[in-house]
């Protein structure tokens, strides 16, 4: 199958090549939110990319980071710039990290800073998607990227799935390696989905089939249990000829619900239980229903107590599981219930558990069970793709070992 041979490849790393004295220009993932005052609010990314910057610095390299924040649509602009990024950076590197302020991202700043390096001495670059050519991948910007360094390090998993200037353009002139974080990525979902310690069993939600077609269809031949929850499972209970109210349901997608339930026979786990309410609020009236029981008025929010116990005996005696999206709208204290009482489930159990970015990240660090999980995936969309069995350009331009 397409897609397994990439990430079972060995890629070169960090440490596969000498560094030493080279300029080494390193793609991270710094996208990460602002207050209205500039404040990061969240740096899980910036601690993230720590251990690739702190190797290079320490084994004597001139470091360059560039980064994409936000969708600036390839005009400068000051709410997106990365210059919080560089002082944060600062401050958790306890060394000073020069900022490059230059609207075309590769100007007189950046040459002028690059050109001062001493071994050890990291330079951050602004905000790769100023450049409207970035998210083309027009060569020009590629090779203005280029011609700062003399290594490439892609250590942003985020954007593994985008064939941009800084993730695969600049890997047509210079040798590319991945760093640590991308090297985990690999080693936990490569692992996981192409060859799991079983049983395995996939937990899938969010709000919709459409957009996680690939992924039960990759993932059906794989996992021993695939369970469905989230506003997802609506349309499979249609399929199953149950009325559902007001729930979410995307009727074009009825028919291929009826496909997968057939194909899949008793490995695939729906809930048996609803959790309704009157309205979209937190606030709302709200009442258990079992399956089938959606009238008319109400829609499902959450899954129910039994399919809780369900889904979580199942997960049980799992070797390896992989979650992406919650199981209901988890931002609602009320509605949260059966996301958190899986994060619950799967913090308890002797197994590999990885959490495919997004929703499920936030559901899981909401419950303050984060640390409790084996592996959560820096990539909402990279890791959807790769669970979908799809190569990843920012991956696929690495040197094999």
């Amino acid at each position: 199958m397409y897609g397994v041979n990439i990430m079972t490849m060995n890629k070169k790393t960090i440490e596969d090549i000498e560094v030493k004295g080279k300029r080494v220009l390193v793609r991270c993932d710094f996208n990460v939110p602002l207050d209205a005052d500039g404040n990061i609010t969240d740096e899980n990314r910036i601690v993230g990319a720590m251990p690739t910057i702190k190797y290079l610095a320490d084994n004597g390299a001139k470091v360059i980071l560039c980064s994409h924040m936000g969708k600036p649509k390839g005009e400068p602009k000051p709410e997106f710039s990365l210059a919080p990024v560089a002082k944060r950076l600062s401050e958790k590197l306890g060394k000073d990290v020069v900022f490059a302020a230059d609207d075309n991202v590769v100007g007189e700043n950046a040459k002028k800073a690059v050109g001062e390096m001493n071994d050890g001495d990291i330079v951050l670059l602004e905000n790769t998607r100023y450049r409207a050519e970035e998210t083309k991948n027009i060569d020009t910007f590629s090779k203005e990227l280029a011609s700062l360094a003399e290594i490439f390090v892609n250590d942003a998993f985020g954007t593994a799935h985008r064939a941009h200037c800084s993730t695969v353009g600049v890997t047509d002139y210079l040798p590319a390696v991945c760093g640590y974080l991308i090297q985990k990525e690999i080693a936990f979902l490569g692992n996981a989905v192409n060859n799991p310690v079983r049983p395995l069993v996939a937990i899938l939600g969010g709000s919709k089939v459409s957009s996680k077609i690939s992924v039960i269809e990759n993932l059906l031949d794989k996992v021993d249990t695939l369970i469905i929850g989230g506003g997802m499972a609506y349309t499979f209970m249609k399929a199953k000829g149950y009325e559902v109210g007001n729930s979410l349901l995307e009727a074009d997608y009825i028919d291929y619900a009826k496909e997968m339930m057939a194909k899949a026979g008793d490995k695939l786990l729906l809930p048996i239980d609803t959790v309704v309410a009157k309205e979209f609020s937190n606030d709302a009236e709200s009442k258990i229903v079992p399956e089938g029981g959606i009238e008319e008025g109400w829609e499902g929010l959450d899954i129910g107590p039994e399919s809780i116990k369900l889904f979580s005996d199942a997960v049980k005696n799992a070797k390896t599981v992989v979650w992406n999206g919650p199981m209901g709208v988890f931002e609602m204290p009320s509605f949260a219930k059966g996301t958190n009482a899986i994060a619950k489930a799967l913090s308890e159990i002797d197994a590999t558990t990885v959490i495919g970015g997004g929703d499920s990240v936030a559901a899981v660090n909401q419950a303050g069970l984060g640390d409790k999980m084996s592996h959560i995936s820096t990539g909402g969309g990279a890791s959807l793709e790769f669970l979908e069995g799809k190569d990843l350009p920012g991956i696929v331009a690495l040197l094999d070992k």
